[in-house]
């Protein structure tokens, strides 16, 4: 939620400052705005483009802090457009989190004769630290984090001190980047490629000071604390569009080589065997566990429930698939030796990441599953698999979600030889994933016929998705893609759920989508699809290559290739993606930027 970048250095950095916030609008895009020392704060509210066209030439200065809003506090207004200053006008900060005790600061402030002009939490966190701000910025900036409550990632800069930028880390992620000609700020590495691979993630508590020589880190307490840069392996082309129309279509065409990037040196196939080099010191103890649990949220969640089927029925492993949302906060009594596992893409969700940690009070093995190399989590658990997607810049997630799946059939793999998985059922789920990446090509071949039936369907209201076993998640999933991308009212059940209530709601103008896969459920399928079909509904089919029986029944059939069961699943969610991207399309909507939504949820 929400996008801080900043500069300092020898350039001149509105040009830096723009692009860098257009790098970041998936995180938010409500408002925008800029400071440069010398030059005030410039503000619009809606897309960065508007911000854009409020400045008409070149502003000078070699310093600034920027910020694209994803609207917690306060309407997405100008007013409430970051960044925001302190009463005297020269200390002005961004922020990413939630200050949850800012009524109580704020009506402080107010008896003190100091005046707001916005809604928002932040301006209260700029308003605190001008009032303990004596001349010592660096001090003032720590002594009001102490009476803080909530999360924060904040970037300070002043017109005293205009080559320096103060920022600090609590729960919101930030990351500075060392450059040659100055060094910057963001709140995800990505939007550094274009300047440089050299970063420093900060972990909670620290406070860094950035100049254009170099960077200096300490405790909220000022104790001295020593970071080494680290590398990013992404490169600037894996954040462009490479031609596509749009990034969800460019990443959900990646999907074969985000298959290949995920299994790549992790298979031993004449052996049936994964090798997953974050589990190797724990494997043992993995192993061995009684129970694992899995804490995701959105579509991480359903990953975790293909998962959850994929590990108990090849891996005799008992798994419990929690919201991270639900389980932070509930009573957890946990199996005494049992393994969390946090599953998140950006490696940064608020909720996740309290999950984690609460397992780790619970004294519980902790592993992360995350695309984000460096990212909070991957840094907290015990140990991990990076998934290798690369970076995705459209909202609705759709590789990484495809690679959170295949790195669950590695686990399996894993802990299933481990536990009594044959040979042979380890080389045919092996040879079964790494057949996976040419199995998707031939369904992305398919995307004009994918995009006529997803344009009959387009000015539906309401939509229903059905699956069992492993795609009964997939159907959640599918019903999520449609709602983010398209904004239609979408349900999704097991198939055995429908006669248990949902069925009442289907006539002529609410179509099913049904995933039916010949495997082990198949004429159980066929039968919720019967009842379906006598309440007049219409039916979109996902069936297996060569099921000449399913089309005589449903009104439109879509095609992909059969696999092995375990990898089915992977298969199935890609023409759901690319059915809902083709609707929103074909809507006019802009499909990478949905109302209301943001990449990484780093709010609580």
């Amino acid at each position: 939620m929400c996008g801080i970048f900043g500069y300092v250095g020898t350039r001149t950095a509105e040009p830096l400052l723009i692009e860098g916030l257009r790098t970041l609008e998936y995180r938010g895009y409500d408002s925008a705005g800029v400071y440069i020392p010398g030059h005030g704060s410039i503000k619009a509210a809606g897309p960065i483009d508007n911000l854009a066209k409020k400045i008409s030439s070149t502003i000078s200065g070699t310093s600034g802090i920027a910020h694209t809003r994803w609207a917690t506090h306060g309407a997405p207004t100008e007013l409430n457009a970051h960044p925001h200053s302190d009463m005297s006008g020269a200390v002005w900060i961004v922020h990413n989190g939630i200050i949850e005790n800012y009524r109580e600061l704020r009506e402080g402030l107010q008896v003190s004769g100091i005046t707001f002009e916005s809604d928002t939490d932040t301006e209260v966190l700029a308003k605190l630290i001008g009032s303990f701000n004596y001349g010592d910025l660096h001090e003032a900036v720590r002594k009001a984090l102490q009476v803080v409550r909530g999360t924060y990632g904040i970037a300070v800069l002043s017109e005293q001190a205009p080559h320096e930028i103060i920022v600090v880390r609590m729960g919101s992620p930030i990351v500075l980047g060392i450059g040659l000609d100055g060094n910057f700020v963001s709140s995800d590495a990505s939007a550094l490629l274009a300047h440089t691979k050299d970063v420093v993630y900060l972990d909670d508590g620290d406070v860094a000071v950035i100049t254009k020589e170099g960077y200096n880190i300490v405790t909220l307490h000022g104790e001295s604390k020593e970071k080494t840069p680290e590398k990013i392996e992404w490169d600037i082309e894996s954040i462009q569009k490479k031609g596509y129309d749009h990034f969800l279509l460019k990443e959900i065409m990646e999907i074969p080589e985000t298959i290949e990037n995920t299994i790549r040196g992790r298979l031993v196939v004449e052996k049936g065997r994964a090798k997953l080099g974050g589990l190797e010191n724990v494997l043992p103890e993995l192993a061995a566990i009684d129970r694992l649990m899995v804490v995701a949220c959105g579509s991480a969640a359903y990953a975790g429930q293909v998962g959850k089927y994929m590990i108990e029925e090849y891996a005799g492993l008992p798994v419990d698939v929690e919201l991270g949302s639900e389980f932070r906060y509930r009573t957890v009594i946990p199996h005494k030796n049992s393994a969390l596992l946090a599953v998140t893409q950006s490696g940064e969700t608020a909720d996740t990441l309290a999950s984690i940690r609460k397992g780790k009070d619970l004294g519980l093995l902790t592993l992360g599953m995350v695309n984000v190399v460096g990212s909070t989590i991957a840094r907290e658990a015990d140990a991990g698999i990076y998934n290798h997607a690369g970076p995705e810049i459209s909202i609705a997630s759709t590789k990484a979600f495809i690679s959170q799946l295949t790195a669950f059939v590695l686990m399996t793999l894993l802990i299933g030889r481990e536990r009594g998985l044959s040979q042979k059922d380890g080389i045919e789920i092996a040879t079964a994933l790494s057949s996976l990446p040419e199995a998707a090509r031939k369904i992305l071949a398919t995307t004009e016929q994918i995009k006529r039936v997803a344009e009959k369907y387009a000015n539906a209201r309401d939509m229903m998705y059905i699956g069992r076993n492993t795609h009964s998640a997939i159907a959640y999933e599918g019903s999520l893609k449609l709602k983010e991308v398209t904004y239609i009212h979408a349900e999704a059940y097991a198939g055995g759920e429908l006669k248990h209530g949902p069925i009442a709601m289907l006539d002529k103008n609410f179509p099913v989508v049904a995933l039916v896969p010949h495997d082990a459920v198949y004429e159980k399928m066929i039968s919720n699809i019967e009842e379906v079909k006598a309440r007049n509904a219409p039916v979109i089919a996902i069936a297996t290559e060569g099921d000449t029986q399913i089309s005589d029944i449903v009104d439109d059939v879509l095609y992909i290739p059969k696999v092995h069961p375990i990898v089915q699943p992977i298969l199935s969610v890609i023409p759901l993606q690319l059915f809902a991207y083709h609707i929103g399309v074909s809507k006019g909507l802009n499909v990478d930027r949905p109302r209301n939504l943001a990449k990484a949820v780093t709010v609580e």
